[in-house]
């Protein structure tokens, strides 16, 4: 009899969310969400689901996803520490040869806030009845605005047309406005054997690196010079846009992939956190803050940091990221 494991996808550092979100904190391991972290909402939200879990993570946070894993008390899992990142088609796989291959994944990033009611169970219920019958599923989130931030999945009900690339403002638009796309979530459900034999159909050496890695790998612990053998590829490149087993579930859950302050913001408020008559927004600090000429601007305060941005310039703080990765600055760590 197959069983259903909920696998989590833990690696990303966050660069939007810089600087609360760092190497050494990265941002689906802060406490930002009523005592709880992105990751551990993640494992919550789909134990009703699940016979097991699967945490894919890097070696780097390792430490973390166990201090969470502790927190909520759950000590019986499968654990694959990534010696190396290779992107999300060989984590994914990693998994998948964990398990048999009439097993059931669903797959989630970590750092995704959804919330967990009656829309998310019908849809993960939707897709694990699909993945039964042979089908590679991927959930699309009905979109609620023109977002640039967010990969699109044309759709047709079930079936998928396309896969398109964060678009621009007006393609995001026009996108809207022909009502059959879907924000592309990263999530998934299959069998874990129906997985595999489209990866090795597409992309064999994807197929065959991460298999001679997770084989020769000791107590989940991958072998670095192995890892550096298997190419660098997302799941949507390497079996996603190219499977003719694909089906999509229409997610009608509210959803955010919490990559930038913007999303965090409109959490936050939702939430019922403090902002001034102008819509600003303080974040770190308890300290009296005051916004003189400015709407929609975050303040995010750390003990070695200050950010200022108005809301809708959140994608940019990458650009910020990356200025600090180059300078080999301290402060990204």
């Amino acid at each position: 009899m197959s069983a259903t494991y909920h696998v989590i996808l833990t690696g990303g550092v966050g660069s939007r969310l810089w600087p609360l979100s760092r190497k050494s904190q990265p941002k689906q391991y802060l406490e930002l969400f009523k005592n709880d972290s992105l990751f551990e909402l993640a494992i919550k939200r789909n134990q009703k689901f699940s016979d097991g879990l699967i945490v894919v993570g890097n070696k780097d946070n390792r430490s973390l996803s166990i201090s969470s894993l502790n927190k909520l008390g759950i000590n019986s899992y499968h654990e694959i520490v990534e010696a190396t990142p290779r992107n999300t088609a060989p984590a994914i796989a990693f998994a998948a040869f964990q398990v048999k291959p009439e097993d059931i994944l669903v797959v989630t990033p970590a750092d995704h806030i959804i919330k967990a009611d009656k829309n998310y169970d019908h849809a993960v219920s939707k897709a694990i009845k699909l993945a039964q019958e042979g089908n590679i599923v991927t959930f699309g989130v009905t979109p609620t605005r023109p977002e640039t931030g967010y990969g699109y999945i044309e759709s047709e009900g079930q079936n998928v047309v396309s896969f398109r690339e964060k678009p621009n403002l007006e393609t995001a638009k026009d996108f809207l406005h022909k009502g059959n796309f879907l924000w592309n979530s990263g999530m998934f459900c299959f069998k874990a054997g129906v997985f595999l034999s489209e990866l090795e159909k597409y992309e064999p050496k994807v197929f065959r690196a991460s298999k001679e890695a997770f084989e020769q790998s000791e107590e989940g612990r991958l072998d670095e010079a192995l890892s550096m053998e298997i190419p660098s590829i997302s799941v949507d490149y390497a079996v996603m846009e190219r499977s003719e087993l694909i089906k999509v579930v229409n997610a009608d859950f509210e959803w955010s992939d919490m990559g930038s302050f913007e999303a965090v913001y409109d959490y936050f408020v939702e939430s019922g956190y403090p902002v001034d008559q102008d819509g600003n927004m303080v974040i770190g600090c308890d300290k009296f803050t005051a916004f003189v000429g400015l709407k929609n601007t975050i303040f995010v305060n750390t003990n070695d940091a200050i950010l200022v941005l108005s809301k809708e310039a959140s994608q940019d703080v990458k650009g910020v990221y990356q200025q600090l990765i180059d300078e080999n600055s301290p402060l990204i760590q």
